[in-house]
């Protein structure tokens, strides 16, 4: 048997079972994360902590996600997608478990970090995946198509999470869950996935070392710009998620159950933007679409810092932008990963590390600065927001040159 053939019966490059298993692979991460948020406050009571600490068990969940990623990109340019997934699949099952049985504070800090390494691996490895078999406009477009997949996860987790709470279960029971998806997916991975790390990638990473595929990569001018858009730009997501329950049920006094509507009101946005974009890529290059909701995202953050800062609109200042937020960002992320891909074929899993640690990294310090600075308004947060997106911007214009690729 050859070393593409090593799943016990494949899934074919573009069919609906492989988009869906690279789709669960990618949120596997950010569903470790957006179920349990209405959670965030029963954590506090029950482990005794101080209010406002649960979001910190987001920022070092982002922080791992960072890191592991740095880790796995390289790692599977040079042995292969499937051995590091199932590895770090497995990995997330365990960190999702000791979640669950944390008896204190720091034993679930600890866990989620774990949680995070082991998930990371299918957010980088599945968009390197992505690459193995897709070009430049096919890979954007499945990069969308895998938006549609990642997009139910702040649609129905955190509904999900919510309900529990609220018909009197605990959070424990929400990582159990978890657990759960964790381990039917790495069955699915193990029967179903097939290795796509390609002949060319594995000659260059056999002849170069890790630090020096990183650097080939941001020596790139243009592969350069296209991580860092899409990194800032995505990080603001990660801010989003880690302080909105803190603004929106702590100041603005949405009940946690009903957050999760909120929540998945903007999940509809981020999905419909993403499918949108999956079409209007036949029409436009993935360059030019980058463009247009980089642009689209800063108005839309100065709009809401705006309204944060002089009180406009109410809660319905910070809904109503959130919502445009999100739903630019849905154009963001697919066209920045397949520009960025395009540069550089041969070193995929660099690109998708690179991208995936900047985006949680970020978004680890901005969630962390924003928990730290809280003054119980909703400024921490839209200033932090506001920085990144302008950051993305500025990087956009400045790196990644006006011109499609060739």
């Amino acid at each position: 048997m050859s070393a593409r053939r090593t799943a016990l019966s494949t899934l074919r490059p573009g069919s609906v079972g492989l988009i869906a298993l690279l789709g669960t692979l990618t949120a596997l991460g950010p569903l470790a994360t957006d179920m349990y948020l209405p959670g965030l406050g029963a954590i506090e009571r029950d482990l005794n902590t101080g209010a406002g600490q649960g979001s910190l068990t987001v920022a070092v969940f982002f922080l791992g996600m960072a890191t592991g990623q740095l880790v796995y990109g390289p790692l599977s340019d040079r042995r292969g997608r499937r051995s590091p997934l199932l590895f770090g699949i497995a990995l997330y099952v365990v960190g999702c478990l000791a979640s669950a049985l944390a008896p204190d504070f720091a034993a679930l800090m600890v866990a989620r970090v774990v949680t995070a390494i082991g998930g990371c691996s299918g957010v980088v490895i599945g968009r390197a995946i992505v690459r193995d078999h897709f070009d430049l406009e096919d890979s954007a477009r499945v990069f969308s198509r895998l938006m549609l997949v990642m997009g139910v996860s702040p649609i129905l987790a955190p509904l999900f999470g919510g309900l529990l709470l609220a018909s009197g279960f605990s959070w424990r029971l929400i990582f159990l869950f978890l657990a759960g998806l964790g381990a039917l997916t790495l069955i699915a991975v193990a029967v179903l996935l097939a290795e796509s790390r390609t002949h060319d990638v594995a000659q260059a990473a056999a002849r170069e070392k890790v630090v020096r595929s990183f650097h080939a990569v941001l020596k790139d001018r243009d592969a350069l710009g296209y991580i860092i858009t899409g990194a800032f730009n995505q990080s603001a997501i990660s801010v989003y998620v880690a302080v909105s329950p803190i603004v929106l049920i702590g100041i603005y006094g949405i009940r946690p159950q009903d957050f999760g509507w909120v929540f998945g009101i903007n999940g509809i946005g981020y999905i419909a933007a993403s499918q949108l974009n999956a079409r209007l890529i036949r029409a436009h290059h993935p360059h030019r679409l980058l463009g247009w909701a980089s642009r689209a995202v800063f108005i839309v953050s100065v709009g809401m810092l705006l309204c944060v800062l002089t009180g406009w609109g109410g809660i319905w200042g910070v809904l109503i932008p959130l919502f445009g937020l999100m739903a630019a960002l849905g154009f963001n992320m697919p066209n920045a990963m397949a520009c960025a891909f395009a540069r550089d074929t041969t070193r995929v899993g660099a690109i998708s590390a690179l991208m995936g640690a900047g985006q949680y990294g970020l978004g680890t310090i901005g969630a962390t600065l924003a928990s730290i600075t809280f003054d119980h308004s909703a400024r921490p947060m839209a200033i932090t927001i506001g920085i990144l997106i302008l950051v993305a911007n500025l990087a956009y214009y400045d790196l990644a040159r006006r011109r499609a690729l060739a």
